[in-house]
């Protein structure tokens, strides 16, 4: 009996890529975000938290270098990792000028021991241009490198719910640069959207698969973190929030429509109990995987159109 891969996994691509046990160490150099500084807004977007989506180890006092040396030392211990990808993922990545984000970028690959393979920049489509794409292109000679978009929706009534304060347009100037400079691209995309159908859900799904600029797209769940300004709404207006099973059905219609070759870096969101509002589904990761994997199963999808060999 042949066994099909129901879809591309990140953990899949990095094996292949670097044979070896590759992890992230996530960091925070302490950006902020023009939704944040009143450039676009206050208080960042609706569904972000204190910690901008990332980790808290910058408002606790930690530098690079020790945010670097306590992750690399917890990862080869708990995961036995080999190699590692820099993701600068709290905030804004690139809202800086382009020499305070050399001088960033520089001092956290000082700490490379022969084990960091890449970088991963977290940002948003308004908050690139091509001199920040030219540094980040002159790391390549040496790592990998990711530019991850949040996009989370194409509807402009989703953005504006969420205060993104970006639109489409703005997500394809940047992609569109991005290719240009060779550099591989991951697009975040929310789904559970209280703006939108589940139709519309995977329309966003089917326009990266169009456009073709995705190297990677990571699926979020739309949860709501405790310092959001997302809870305040929700506590008074209830909106409603997709169960576990509408979840997984919504992103197995989902991995349907995008091609066979694009990574899958995520498929729920994440967090802890104690930063958590609702839905609290999302707090065991495994068993969301679990049942978008069985309702692929129990369909006969495969992530794309043609099914892959495991």
């Amino acid at each position: 009996m042949v066994e099909y891969r129901l879809y591309f996994p990140l953990s899949e691509y990095l094996e292949r890529r670097f044979s070896a046990r590759v992890y992230k160490i996530t960091l925070d150099a302490g950006f902020t975000c023009p939704t944040r500084d009143g450039t676009k807004g206050k208080g960042g977007c609706l569904y972000c938290d204190q910690w901008g989506s990332g980790n808290r180890l910058a408002g606790e006092g930690k530098d690079l270098g020790a945010q670097i040396s306590m992750a690399r030392e917890s990862l080869s211990r708990k995961r036995k990792a080999e190699k590692y990808f820099l993701y600068f993922q709290s905030f804004t990545n690139t809202y800086a000028p382009v020499e305070r984000l050399k001088e960033i970028y520089d001092e956290a690959l000082s700490y490379d021991r022969g084990d960091i393979v890449g970088l991963i920049i977290g940002t948003r489509p308004d908050c690139i241009d091509e001199e920040k794409l030219k540094l980040l292109s002159s790391y390549t000679d040496k790592y990998e490198v990711w530019v991850e978009y949040g996009l989370q929706s194409i509807y402009q009534k989703s953005l504006d719910f969420l205060e993104r304060g970006h639109t489409l347009a703005d997500y394809l100037r940047a992609v569109q640069m991005t290719d240009r400079y060779h550099l591989n691209i991951t697009t975040h995309i929310i789904t559970g959207l209280p703006t939108e159908t589940r139709e519309e859900m995977v329309e966003t799904a089917k326009f990266l698969a169009d456009t073709g600029y995705s190297d990677a797209v990571k699926i979020h769940s739309l949860y709501i973190p405790k310092s959001s300004r997302l809870a305040r709404i929700y506590q008074e207006e209830k909106l409603k929030l997709l169960t576990l099973e509408e979840y997984a059905e919504t992103v197995a219609d989902i991995l349907e429509v995008l091609p066979k070759n694009i990574i899958i870096a995520r498929m729920t969101g994440e967090t802890n109990r104690e930063d958590l509002v609702a839905p609290l589904w999302v707090l065991d990761k495994q068993i969301v995987i679990k049942r978008i994997l069985e309702i692929m199963k129990q369909r006969g999808s495969y992530q794309g159109k043609n099914y892959i060999k495991q």
